[in-house]
């Protein structure tokens, strides 16, 4: 049986952690913008520091595990 929690997790953090999406730290004029749909460099790295931080705490910490079949 595959393991599918990891691929989950995964998927779900990409489309809540997307900058410009949902959320955009930092925004251009606030430090927080919600639904922009615009995107900065320094917001491409602070979404994805964010993205390992809790890809490593779900997968090691948490250790979710999700069998289908």
């Amino acid at each position: 049986m595959a393991d599918w929690g990891p691929v989950f997790v995964a998927v779900v953090l990409f489309m809540l952690l997307t900058p410009g999406l949902l959320v955009q730290i930092p925004g251009s004029g606030k430090p927080v913008e919600f639904g922009t749909f615009r995107t900065s460099g320094v917001s491409i790295l602070v979404h994805s520091l964010l993205y390992f931080g809790l890809i490593c705490i779900f997968y090691f910490v948490v250790g979710i595990h999700l069998y289908l079949g």
